[in-house]
């Protein structure tokens, strides 16, 4: 497979993904006021903490209004990562491979784009109860994942979308949790309270893990929700489940059939799944939650830079690059 392809094919999972991620957080979080008891403020700071875009907010806004937020993590074209600048660059990465994708694949993330755009034009973030949209949005990129899943053949292409989907969920799932532990994290008298319930509840709600997590672990306790979310090894959205997958994505496509690494980007992620296999949870909060998974972040950013020097730059071609974060096209 030509370098320029696989690097399409790798960002159109990891945009998909971030858009779907972020019209997850949304709706969870708008249901998450609703419960709220009504003497409190809502809270949508959390969420612009946990995309990494804190900055840029703040110079383009005062305050953290719902309509605020809502409108810089949708479809504000300032920011390199809101929904609609995520899913315009996926489409513009299926473009110009199109003739690898299916023509079902290609027709759902038009569709997923003119979705986003009409709802720029009737205003979505002004409206009383925006979550059907949202909703709508989560579900025709589940569409596109199902569609993948069932028709596509687990060729190098499939792979090279599994392991940028799969990066970027590790990624999200991180930020997500290190928000509510570190920001949300409510004062002593509160820990146990119905409202810190409520603030863990929607931190399983956001991975869509809330059920799962009760059928393993029962009550829900703050220690096992970190372990769920950050060393669950059959939860398909823990940040060692993710890895695990993406590793194997990566033997996948260099051939690599032994326990080692061909190159520096298995190594480096065999190296980081390998550190959090033999992870307990006590260990992780007795050395600091917050620093643990700030160097997961740093960790699947090299990650993202060994795939990308490894496989996308063996030759000199064009590749699609927007402005974002510390990656490639990220």
């Amino acid at each position: 497979m030509l370098s320029r392809v696989a690097s399409h094919i790798y960002w159109l999972g990891r945009y998909l993904e971030r858009a779907e991620n972020y019209a997850r957080f949304i709706d969870v979080n708008f249901n998450l006021m609703q419960d709220l008891p009504m003497d409190m403020k809502e809270q949508w700071a959390p969420l612009v903490a946990a995309t990494g875009d804190w900055d840029l907010y703040q110079k383009k806004n005062e305050g953290f209004e719902r309509h605020q937020v809502m409108y810089f993590l949708t479809f504000d074209p300032d920011n390199p990562n809101s929904m609609l600048c995520s899913v315009t660059k996926a489409r513009e990465n299926a473009r110009i491979i199109r003739e690898n994708l299916s023509k079902e694949t290609w027709e759902k993330v038009n569709e997923l784009y003119y979705m986003l755009k009409e709802g720029f034009d009737k205003k979505v973030w002004k409206k009383e109860d925006p979550r059907a949209f949202f909703e709508n949005v989560k579900n025709q990129i589940l569409l596109l994942y199902g569609l993948a899943d069932s028709t596509v053949a687990r060729t190098e292409g499939w792979y090279f979308r599994q392991l940028g989907q799969l990066l970027e969920r590790a990624d999200k799932t991180s930020r997500i949790l290190d928000v509510k532990y570190h920001i949300l994290l409510p004062s002593t008298y509160e820990v146990g309270s119905p409202l810190d319930f409520l603030h863990w509840m929607a931190l399983l709600k956001s991975v869509t893990g809330f059920n799962t997590y009760r059928r393993l672990y029962g009550n829900i306790d703050p220690s096992g929700v970190v372990e769920f979310m950050l060393l669950n090894k059959y939860f398909p959205r823990s940040i060692f489940y993710c890895l695990k997958e993406a590793e194997r994505c990566l033997h996948c496509i260099s051939g690599n059939t032994s326990d080692g690494f061909k190159n520096s980007a298995e190594k480096a992620i065999g190296e980081m799944r390998s550190r959090l296999e033999y992870s307990e949870i006590d260990d992780i909060i007795s050395v600091g939650l917050h620093e643990y998974l700030d160097t997961i972040q740093i960790k699947i950013n090299h990650i993202s830079d060994q795939i990308d020097i490894n496989y996308f730059r063996a030759k000199e071609v064009f590749v699609f690059e927007p402005a974002s974060q510390s990656q490639s096209q990220s």
